[in-house]
């Protein structure tokens, strides 16, 4: 690893500690060099506050003059909530710049840089370019697609199974795998289960973390029919807003009771294969969801896998067997014919949980099966 690489990795380093809390904009850290030291660090910890940059150079103070600096996404040329971070970099004095990634917003992309270097400063840009992108996945996702990155997360036996004959399924994995889960809603926008996981687990769908807190997701319920019991802990209980998807058709009565206790819903149309997912993702991103996690069952996740619409897979592997011809599945829906038709994906990395696995998975790119 070279210089640039070392500290564009403290920089990255950095952006990660944010991770969750930026939405809807990107994880981006700063570290501004002079002679071999560090002379300030930045990250951008909050959607509306200060960018990385204005918190590198706040700390670096005077010895910007001749620095480096190493952001791992290029500095933003736009007014937005805050004024262009490209204008504070080229009034600091800094001598050169080091981006590990441009700008994926097809409207500013290239425009810092270019302003930067119209000023004099040298500019290097693709130092850590992939670990920059997998960093900010989700902020590329939202610029490019205008809609959440959906993530598929569900556990399972060694042998695929997501639950028993019954539908028992408490608990397939141990408890550093289900803490892990619970990160993972801290850091998500929305989380998404079938009327069905209602119906069988009563969920409440909320974040628990070990030392207590954490930030609760908006949960989405999909409802053709609107079989959410008035009862049900998504409707109860009020610490994150509950938003049920279904169609124009649904029970006026039972809609306007449950819209009494706070729910909010998304009307779709309803298709062959179901609810009209694309549409109900179009609505989310309006409602500021950049990022979905889906934690459905079978038939919930299948619809998903069809229509094309998952951007990662966590999948949890517990070392336990449960065989049986009628034990439940990740997913479901309609048979194949033949293992050409399969669905293929890319394994990315393998961590450990105790004793349980989690692989992270990507579809393959350009492709949905």
């Amino acid at each position: 690893m070279n210089t640039d690489q070392y500290y564009m990795q403290l920089a990255l380093d950095l952006a990660k500690s944010a991770r969750g809390k930026t939405h809807p904009n990107p994880l981006v850290g700063a570290i501004i060099v002079k002679d071999g030291v560090i002379a300030g660090t930045g990250i951008h910890r909050k959607a509306g506050e200060p960018h990385a940059e204005v918190h590198a150079f706040r700390m670096a103070g005077d010895y910007a003059k001749g620095a480096t600096l190493y952001v791992t996404l290029e500095p933003c040329s736009h007014y937005g909530k805050t004024p262009p971070c490209a204008n504070l970099v080229k009034e600091s004095g800094v001598s050169r710049v080091v981006v590990a990634m441009q700008d994926p917003n097809p409207e500013v992309a290239g425009r810092g840089i270019e302003l930067l270097r119209n000023a004099g400063i040298e500019v290097e840009v693709g130092v850590l370019e992939q670990e920059a992108k997998r960093l900010n996945e989700v902020f590329i996702h939202n610029m490019l697609k205008n809609r959440p990155f959906v993530i598929s997360k569900f556990a399972m036996t060694l042998d695929g199974k997501l639950a028993t004959h019954t539908g028992h399924s408490k608990w397939i994995t141990g408890e550093q795998a289900r803490h892990a889960v619970h990160q993972l809603r801290n850091e998500v926008d929305g989380i998404l289960v079938g009327v069905g996981t209602v119906l069988a687990d009563n969920p409440s769908l909320t974040t628990r973390l070990p030392e207590g807190g954490g930030r609760n997701p908006v949960r989405v319920i999909l409802d053709s029919e609107l079989r959410t019991p008035l009862d049900a802990a998504v409707v109860h209980t009020h610490e994150a807003k509950t938003i049920i998807v279904t169609t124009d058709t649904a029970d006026r009565t039972k809609l306007e009771a449950l819209q009494a206790k706070g729910v909010e819903f998304i009307f779709v149309a309803k298709t062959e294969s179901g609810l009209d997912l694309e549409a109900m993702l179009a609505e989310l991103y309006k409602k500021g969801i950049t990022e979905l996690l889906v934690e459905g069952g079978g038939e919930v996740n299948a619809s998903f896998l069809r229509a094309g619409l998952i951007d990662k897979y966590f999948i949890y592997i517990a070392p336990k067997l449960l065989g049986g011809r009628n034990s439940l599945t990740p997913f479901t829906g309609l048979d194949v014919d033949s293992m050409d038709e399969a669905w293929n994906v890319t394994f990315d990395k393998v961590d450990t949980f105790g004793e349980d696995l989690r692989i992270t998975a990507y579809p393959n790119q350009g492709e949905n099966r």
